[in-house]
């Protein structure tokens, strides 16, 4: 980071991404496949986080992601991504996934996922990122939200280290 900026707000990152959803993006059902939906939901995350560190970002992980109700053929596709706490170099993102029904002028719920992000420069090594500053309370609670999640992850981590440690060679087998 070359900026002499140590902190940003959530407002100012916001990422909003629209899709209108067509047959080839859908299953047999006609209801849009959970991996475009997850793809929907990196790229939009992704951009919220390029905004806050104002750099390059690689996804690290995505988690707690929940497929609410299903995303039909036809419908209007609403994403919208809110960083919701930074870390040293990487970033805790939510995406909210919902349908408009643009004749009613509503909003449905379909998904929501946390992804972690990593700011990188150009070279592949990693850029510290601004710090988050939450203003409003519901920022508040998802900046304090993150922080419990991201213990939770390192636990979670660890455990998966230290059991692919046990694994012999032929564990695939």
């Amino acid at each position: 980071m070359s900026e002499e900026v140590v902190a940003r707000t959530v407002c100012g990152s916001q990422s909003e991404r629209s899709e209108i959803i067509f047959p080839a993006d859908a299953n047999a059902l006609g209801n849009l496949f959970g991996g475009r939906l997850m793809q929907y939901i990196d790229l939009v995350g992704a951009m919220a986080a390029s905004r806050h560190a104002r750099a390059v970002t690689v996804t690290a992980s995505m988690d707690h992601l929940d497929f609410v109700a299903p995303v039909h053929v036809g419908d209007l596709l609403i994403l919208k991504a809110s960083v919701n706490r930074a870390f040293k170099t990487s970033m805790e993102v939510g995406v909210k996934a919902m349908v408009e029904d643009v004749r009613r002028n509503r909003l449905r719920h379909v998904s929501s996922a946390y992804l972690t992000y990593v700011a990188m420069d150009m070279t592949g090594q990693k850029l510290v990122v601004p710090q988050v500053i939450p203003e409003t309370e519901h920022q508040k609670r998802r900046y304090e939200d993150a922080g419990r999640r991201r213990e939770m992850r390192a636990g979670e981590t660890l455990r998966k280290k230290e059991m692919r440690a046990l694994l012999s060679e032929e564990w695939h087998i």
